[in-house]
């Protein structure tokens, strides 16, 4: 019997889980802690062979049964042809439930839970729930790329679109208007909080579920990829004790993930940090957290001006988007706190003209400005397949590079589910705000002359690229995805 399979419920109780037939027995993962003595004779029983059992601890455990079981009822739940109404719902569905201990629950509702474990198990980042008047079409972002999973009759479009709602506790009458909320879960013993989107649509509700791993809140500067210089750049500027930290980039590109990291940094008791974010992507203990809200006129101008009247020592801004959040920002900083907060700008040397733009004087820039860190996110090529090749002079011309330059292109495998992609990795460049950037601020100096300081030691974004490719980590079309408008040749 070397396909076993234990109940879930009865796994994550008793911490036991079967990992495969082994020479003259079965395979046994036990959470560390009291042996459940009863729980082994039963699956020896169950088995009718001996159990080599191998103890693991907890936290492995956790993963190790949240691979075994994420998957449970996808299929199943994706071939059904109709769905059963939400007759039994009600709205006190709790807070945090377990999406894999449903077994007995409706088909609607074993759907929405296989989705969105399929979707934690494999890294994807949103669910698009799409109705169209031929099908209920669900596609998953996986590294970025849209991809289609499943196609449901059309007539289960509703009630899938209810259900959700349900669980994320907006208004299932109103299909007139967006409404945004959220759901928090539990997947094995791992968090999970999801944010809903719906969005009226010609053939129904259209539905975006972003997937938000609360682990992510925990994710250390070391853990972000970040070159050795720039991330002791990146940490020499955290330990100002005032100042702004700035973070720039398009939307998906981490920016929150990376300011974060540099709150953990800085979350060591003995500080007051507070946040004003839109919203509140990972509760963070220790950390005070506001969420932006429009509708009681609640603005991340307000929220900063409220929560400057907290004593902080440092504050986020989830994004600084208007002249009025940037004057207090700079404000702020000014009278000694360290402000950290994000900007949507192509580059690091952008920032400081958004911030000329929202009204800010240079030379208040030139004084509060420590750093900004400017990032992208591109696709990582599997290890396991990707192939080594010259490129051709229009892939080469797409990055700088020389024509013949050895690079790697993606092929498939069965560790990269055939994408031949497996993961995304950071590019990132940063500026240090020294005396000579410093000055040159002051004087008013343009983008490309604060970037020809900025960039004589450290490589700017489309530098980090060209490395990626040289280096067989990405493919040329994926940097060329970061690279500035009108970038030149490699100059070495």
């Amino acid at each position: 019997m070397t396909d076993l399979r234990l109940p879930y419920g009865f796994a994550r109780r008793y911490g036991v889980v079967v990992t495969g037939a082994v020479a003259g027995g079965l395979g046994v993962a036990l959470r560390e802690g009291e042996p459940p003595v009863a729980a082994l004779a039963e699956v020896r029983r169950i088995a009718g062979r001996p159990l080599h059992v191998e103890r693991v601890a907890a936290a492995r455990f956790d993963r190790m049964l949240a691979d075994h079981y994420a998957g449970d009822g996808v299929a199943a739940a994706a071939a059904m042809g109709e769905a059963d109404g939400l007759g039994s719902l009600v709205d006190g569905i709790p807070t945090a439930e377990d999406l894999l201990d449903s077994a007995d629950e409706a088909p609607v509702i074993r759907l929405i839970n296989g989705l969105i474990a399929e979707a934690a198990r494999e890294g994807v980042s949103d669910i698009h729930i799409e109705p169209y008047e031929t099908a209920l079409v669900v596609r998953m972002r996986v590294d970025g790329q849209l991809r289609e999973r499943h196609r449901l009759p059309a007539s289960v479009a509703a009630t899938v679109v209810s259900r959700v709602k349900v669980m994320a506790r907006l208004d299932i009458a109103e299909r007139r208007l967006p409404q945004d909320g959220r759901i928090g879960l539990a997947l094995a013993g791992k968090s999970l909080d999801v944010r809903v989107s719906t969005l009226p649509s010609r053939a129904g509700e259209r539905v975006v579920l972003r997937l938000l791993d609360k682990d992510n809140a925990g994710i250390g500067l070391e853990a972000l990829g970040m070159p050795p210089a720039i991330e002791a750049d990146l940490r020499a500027a955290l330990a100002e004790p005032n100042g702004m930290v700035l973070v720039t980039g398009p939307t998906g590109s981490g920016k929150t993930t990376s300011l974060y990291a540099g709150l953990r940094l800085l979350n060591d008791g003995s500080r007051n940090i507070l946040t004003v974010e839109d919203p509140v992507e990972y509760a963070v203990d220790g950390v005070g957290q506001t969420q932006v809200n429009a509708r009681v006129g609640l603005s991340f101008a307000a929220g900063l001006r409220a929560i400057l009247r907290q004593d902080p020592d440092v504050v986020m801004v989830g994004e600084i988007r208007d002249s009025e959040t940037a004057e207090i920002a700079v404000q702020a900083a000014l009278t000694g706190h360290l402000v950290l907060s994000s900007v949507h700008t192509n580059d690091a040397a952008g920032a400081i003209t958004r911030l000329r733009d929202f009204g800010v004087e240079p030379f208040l820039i030139a004084s509060v400005l420590r750093a900004v860190v400017a990032q992208r996110l591109v696709r990582r090529l599997c290890d396991d397949c990707a192939e080594w090749h010259p490129l051709d002079a229009a892939r080469a011309a797409m990055v700088g590079l020389p024509e013949g330059t050895r690079a790697r292109r993606p092929r498939g495998c069965d560790a990269c589910a055939g994408s031949g992609w497996r993961g995304r990795i950071g590019v990132f460049e940063a500026v240090r705000v020294g005396d000579r950037v410093r000055r040159l601020i002051m004087d008013g100096g343009d983008e490309a002359a604060i970037a020809a300081i900025a960039f004589r030691k450290n490589p700017d974004l489309a530098a980090a690229a060209r490395t990626m490719v040289r280096d067989g980590i990405t493919t040329a079309e994926e940097a060329a995805r970061v690279m500035r408008a009108g970038e030149g040749p490699a100059d070495g």
